[in-house]
């Protein structure tokens, strides 16, 4: 028997000796950790220890068991929604309408339709402005003769003209309720505050908790003073998601009401509100048992949570389809074409699902979700008298259940096989959640759960790892060392032997490669977001496979470049050709990207590769913040240059000298000698262009087939270096003779007609005596 410690081995009668105390050390340490986990958990059932981990996790519960109770079956017959669609807006115009229009539809649904109740999600905040009135003002500046009969008229005219005023008339002798928003910006104050339900100073020495705002944007003021209205503010969750609204929220030393609230009160006659108390309470304890609406022998109780919250309870997916309400186009309305049977005595919310309007929210069961509907919800719940609640006493539950069952499993796991402690914690988390969602479908309660689920399973997974952990603590450092770098089959080489490998910095000899996309900002403006992260993540995982098929190590990404080693962290003699094979077939892959890119319209990809060989600093670098492991020196940024100048070239890939003659399995055709930015020694440049040794076993045909091509493209690299040595003997005749010739015999390249010009401006503009051939790149 073996045990690792401090790079010793213990004999097998030391261990013996030392066992029955180092297996109840290893349960003490098992049972501590235990407890130290209930303890965080219960400091989190408590709120003194927040985590977003817990919250997400409760949300999804809660999210999932919402889905699963959705009431989708008939719509709701009480609430109607007249939706102010794209159909809408095609036909009508683009909103906000004229408040004649506005004021029609309101008449429309209540003397001819029979609605009980018209609100409007929506918020009138601007007057608006008459085009006769201005006519006017542009008729008594042109013509100052007109202007006192003109001012004499106006009068009149801004009676008949007057909008505002008439839908103001519309809305007073009819049941509508007109929405507007609260802020957090004291001093964004628009529009007027309709009248508050009630003031803090009713409420005596009771102290009611709320949503509290700064600010408001409400409607103008001719349309408020003649109509009720109400808040459409929802709570978005720290997900960004919309699972409740406040029924009752304050501004100042008032409490208004909710949309959802001003409806349903407008419907039932505006009844009395009157808060209910628990029994035995202090003032300051802050929540309510409930909210009673009283109107003679009426009487409607609504449950709410603190906060004055109200969770929504969504009877459908949302939208004209989903199932939840019947949906009423605005313009149907206004031609006529909607049976009064459908609206008469209903609630109906004026809102909008046009994308375009910015009224769609995320919530469990959708997306987007229209924000009108969710009042809708809201109003069916309190219809119903059907609530979901987090009770006051869910905080006990939940710190009872963590306290127990963290202190038993704590106890349990550690004497326990892997086999009993998955059926232990497997049957713990089935029973947590069987019981939870029973209260959930059965009596309305939202109790949190996350915390002691992630509780078992962290107890278990920490007990099951122990031991695992402990003796394979060397290989698990080389795979966190080591993983995200190079392939998982050359972890496992490295971890077979881990002494040999460490971050640690040292200089050796390495390839380098850099790859990039040219044209990606071209590429970029031609798609949509989701597209684009499609395009670069499917060629990043492509070309990342290649890298690690030939052995490398991938360093990283930047933005649609990327950066790869060869040679370490395993030393490898074939670094260069593998770093080289490697770059043809990013380049061969490229070409079947494309096939799959224009199979889905996507622009073409396009990518040039440079590989370098020469003495790097290798190692893990960086700083306290952040580190890595890769490569630096001047030959790295050798291999960065080499890639930035492929495109000048007409290649996919260009090689440094050095991995050209470290390279003697494949034909290099060289390019050109170059000094690039940052140094002052000129080099070699090649590009490959196949493998020396023409691969066999094809057929008969196929191989002879294989070879003339093969022959062929040695050819064409000779005779393309004769031109190049014409070139750099300034015997401009003859290099143009060759490359005419080439194109004559292989066709044209970017390459040729590239060298075209610079023998057209040598021709003309003679290069100078001390000329060496070099071309000289000044950017990188």
């Amino acid at each position: 028997m073996v045990f690792w410690g401090k790079a010793k081995i213990f004999k097998t009668n030391s261990v013996k000796a030392n066992k029955p105390k180092r297996k109840w050390l290893s349960k003490g340490f098992r049972i501590a950790v235990g407890f130290v986990l209930t303890a965080l958990a219960l400091f989190n059932s408590v709120g003194w220890l927040h985590s977003d981990v817990v919250d997400r996790l409760d949300y999804l519960l809660y999210d999932v068991r919402l889905r699963a109770d959705a009431k989708m079956n008939e719509p709701d017959p009480r609430v109607v929604i007249v939706d102010i669609d794209e159909k809408s807006l095609k036909e009508i115009g683009r909103w906000p309408w004229s408040r004649d229009i506005v004021g029609e539809l309101v008449v429309k649904l209540t003397d001819t339709l029979g609605a009980r109740v018209v609100a409007f999600d929506v918020v009138f905040a601007e007057a608006q402005a008459s085009d006769a009135m201005a006519a006017l003002d542009v008729l008594a500046d042109k013509e100052p003769s007109l202007a006192p009969r003109l001012a004499g008229w106006r009068g009149n005219l801004e009676k008949v003209f007057d909008r505002d005023a008439q839908f103001a008339e519309i809305i007073a002798s009819r049941p509508v309720v007109l929405g507007y928003y609260f802020n957090q910006d004291p001093n964004a104050l628009s529009g007027a505050l309709p009248k508050a339900l009630f003031k803090r100073s009713q409420l005596g020495d009771m102290k009611l908790d709320s949503t509290v705002w700064q600010g408001y944007g409400a409607n103008i003021p001719v349309l408020q003073r003649r109509a009720e209205a109400g808040f459409f503010n929802p709570i978005v969750d720290d997900d960004g998601t919309v699972r409740s609204i406040p029924l009752l929220a304050q501004f100042g030393e008032a409490y208004y009401q909710s949309l959802a609230l001003a409806t349903l009160r407008r419907a039932m006659g505006n009844p009395q509100l009157i808060p209910v108390f628990p029994e035995n309470v202090g003032p300051d304890y802050g929540a309510v048992d409930s909210l009673v609406l009283s109107k003679g022998d009426v009487h409607k109780t609504i449950q709410l949570e603190r906060g004055l919250i109200s969770r929504v309870q969504f009877r459908g997916k949302g939208g004209p389809q989903g199932g939840g309400y019947r949906y009423v186009s605005a313009s149907d309305v206004l031609a006529g074409n909607v049976d009064a049977n459908l609206i008469k005595d209903r609630m109906v919310l004026v809102g909008t699902t046009a994308p375009g309007l910015l009224d769609l929210r995320s919530t469990p069961v959708n997306p987007t979700f229209p924000g009108v509907e969710v009042h809708a919800n809201v109003i069916s719940s309190m219809l119903d008298e059907s609530y979901l609640l987090k009770p006051e006493y869910s905080q006990g539950i939940l710190f009872l259940f963590v306290l127990v069952l963290g202190g038993v499993l704590s106890l349990l796991m550690p004497i326990l096989s892997p086999v009993w402690s998955l059926v232990v914690a497997v049957f713990v988390l089935g029973t947590s959640v069987g019981f939870n969602s029973f209260g959930f479908f059965y009596g309305g309660l939202v109790i949190p759960v996350a915390a002691l689920l992630l509780l078992v399973v962290a107890i278990f997974m920490f007990n099951v790892a122990y031991g695992f952990l402990a003796e394979s603590r060397s290989k698990r450092q080389m795979v966190s060392l080591f993983g995200e770098y190079v392939a998982p089959e050359l972890v496992s080489e490295m971890a077979e032997d881990p002494a040999r490998y460490s971050m640690e910095g040292e200089s050796r000899e390495l390839t380098v490669l850099f790859s990039d996309v040219r044209g990606f900002t071209t590429i970029s403006e031609s798609l949509e977001p989701n597209e684009l992260r499609e395009y670069i993540n499917e060629y990043l995982t492509c070309m990342s496979e290649i890298i690690r098929e030939h052995r490398g190590t991938l360093d990283k990404y930047i933005g649609d470049a990327i950066m790869a080693f060869w040679g370490a962290p395993i030393p490898d003699a074939e670094h260069a050709r593998l770093a080289t094979e490697a770059a043809v077939h990013m380049q061969a892959e490229a070409i079947r990207l494309n096939e799959r890119f224009a199979a889905r319209g996507w622009p073409a990809l396009a990518i040039g590769v440079g590989v370098n060989t020469g003495v790097m600093r290798v190692g893990d670098m960086g700083s306290k913040i952040r580190r890595a492991y890769t490569v630096m020196g001047d030959a790295v940024n050798l291999g960065s240059r080499l890639e930035g100048i492929t495109k000048t070239y007409g290649v996919g890939v260009i090689v440094g000298p050095n991995t050209q003659a470290a390279v003697g399995s494949w034909v290099f055709q060289e390019l050109d000698a170059v000094r690039v930015k940052g140094k002052n020694e000129p080099v070699s440049i090649y590009a490959p262009v196949l493998a020396r040794e023409v691969g066999a076993g094809a057929g008969a045909g196929s191989e002879a087939k294989a070879q003339a091509q093969h022959q062929e493209a040695l050819l064409r690299v000779e005779r393309w270096h004769e031109v190049l040595a014409a070139f750099r003997s300034q015997r401009w005749a003859e290099a143009l003779a060759g490359l005419d010739a080439l194109e004559a015999q292989f066709g044209p390249a970017e390459l040729y007609a590239l060298y075209r010009e610079r023998i057209a401006h040598f021709m003309h503009n003679p290069p100078p005596a001390d000329w060496d051939g070099v071309t000289q790149f000044e950017t990188k």
